[in-house]
């Protein structure tokens, strides 16, 4: 496919690292110069200097010929426009991204009055995910499938965990449906079989019944009471939609924040909130706020080193729950040292959004992929796909199938009903199944399947 990426920032970097990586011609339209030539440097890429809303600019990036018209610069305006002008010369498909709150709250009349196929925001993005980690006390992320009915939870093993010594086979006398699909061991990355055993300081993403995963979640710790405050430092675009998300959820907010005008407008929007201006830096501000009284911390400055000293702060300080916002993902190899180990990143949120997308449209005839997260580190894809009639998984016993290597099928959603599936059941037609694999080139049913 052809893919025209317009804005070489941080999420169109990301975006040119991966989609050239899979075999598509990607055309990169940045302003920049030396960010072009930085960018064509370091990935299979081409590219032009230029303003992506200009129509000569388009077309001399071939756009008229494209698949698929990404737009990520930091302007909202500026994508909107050239996503509309790119869908007008005749690109099938367009992509924007969109992040101030007052064109977020109408993302569906904009999307459809303009013709702009997907609108994504990458604030909204990451502050659903940290509001849906606060809200599970003991867990490190949280990804939601199937409109919110399947969820797979991050946990770590803890050097006294009861779990510790059991093989995986006796989990479904134990739990019910609970299943461990990843488990994350240093820099390994394992997709278990039934043999496998934990062992102290994995990282296990699991999935199952919300009645299985209670009682599951009961056994990983000795008490578990629900979150009810959350500190949090920075109030950008992310803190205004974690700000509500949080209120909703009877979670009462603290927010540091250094500029006058956005305390003034955060205070005006949530008097609920408490809204602090001063320097969330310092350790003294945070003290004489009561940081030890507050069951979550969220670091969500533009700057990653401060970021990363103050969730540090917290975390040595004793908070529960520390949440850290993070954009240079090399920094987060250190991580593991420190034990942070809640980390959101919005532009490979956004990323994740878009390639689900491109995933999807590149396969048009088959099984499409409706949702796709990276899960541990990026080395696993959780993947979504329906499966069209005629397949060739279908009505066969999973336990017979000849699966590829390191992948696991974790769920069914069968119309209404839901499955945590064994190796006697089926898939049948316009089922829609949760798929967890270490191959990032999936994107049908049928590649499920030994070659």
């Amino acid at each position: 496919m052809k893919i025209v990426v317009a804005g070489g920032g941080k999420v169109g970097e990301v975006l040119c690292a991966e989609l050239s990586t899979q075999y598509h011609d990607v055309v990169l339209i940045e302003k920049k110069a030396e960010v072009l030539e930085r960018l064509l440097d370091n990935y299979d890429i081409t590219g032009l200097v230029g303003n992506a809303a200009s129509y000569d600019v388009q077309m001399e990036a071939g756009v008229d010929s494209a698949d698929i018209f990404i737009a990520t610069s930091e302007t909202d305006e500026i994508n909107m426009i050239s996503a509309i002008m790119a869908g007008k010369i005749g690109v099938p498909h367009t992509i924007a991204r969109v992040r101030k709150p007052e064109y977020s709250s109408q993302l569906d009349f904009v999307r459809d009055s303009l013709g702009i196929d997907v609108l994504i925001n990458p604030d909204y993005s990451a502050a659903r995910d940290i509001a849906a980690i606060i809200k599970y006390p003991s867990a490190l992320s949280v990804e939601t499938f199937m409109g919110g009915r399947v969820s797979l939870v991050e946990f770590e093993i803890t050097a006294e965990s009861p779990l510790l010594g059991i093989p995986l086979s006796e989990y479904r006398s134990k739990f019910g449906s609970v299943r461990i699909c990843i488990i994350h061991r240093g820099d390994e990355v394992i997709i278990p079989n039934a043999d496998v055993h934990l062992k102290p300081e994995d990282r296990i993403h699991v999935t199952g019944f919300i009645k299985d995963m209670n009682q599951f979640r009961q056994v990983m710790v000795d008490k578990e009471y629900r979150h009810k405050s959350a500190m949090i430092v920075g109030g950008g675009r992310i803190a205004h939609y974690l700000l509500d998300l949080l209120c909703k959820a009877h979670i009462s907010p603290k927010v540091i924040e250094s500029n006058s005008k956005r305390c003034e407008e955060l205070s005006a929007k949530w008097p609920q909130a408490t809204i602090i201006q001063g320097d969330g830096t310092d350790t003294n501000l945070l003290d004489e706020e009561g940081l030890l009284n507050y069951d979550a911390f969220v670091s969500l400055t533009g700057v990653d080193e401060e970021n990363l000293v103050m969730s540090i702060y917290a975390k040595k300080s004793g908070v529960k729950k520390v949440i850290t916002k993070m954009n240079r993902i090399k920094i987060l190899k250190i991580l593991n040292d420190i034990k942070i180990k809640s980390i959101i990143t919005p532009k490979q949120l956004i990323a994740n959004d878009i390639i689900r997308f491109i995933r999807s449209r590149a396969n048009a005839q088959g099984s499409n992929v409706e949702a796709l997260y990276r899960l541990a580190d990026n080395q696993v894809e959780a993947l979504q796909f329906r499966i069209r009639r005629g397949s060739k998984v279908c009505e066969i016993p999973l336990e017979k199938l000849r699966l590829r290597k390191d992948l696991l099928i974790v769920s069914i959603v069968r119309e209404q009903h839901l499955i945590f599936p064994s190796g006697r059941d089926t898939l049948q037609a316009h089922d829609r199944v949760i798929v967890v694999t270490s191959d990032d080139q999936l994107s049908d049913i049928d590649d499920i399947l030994e070659a």
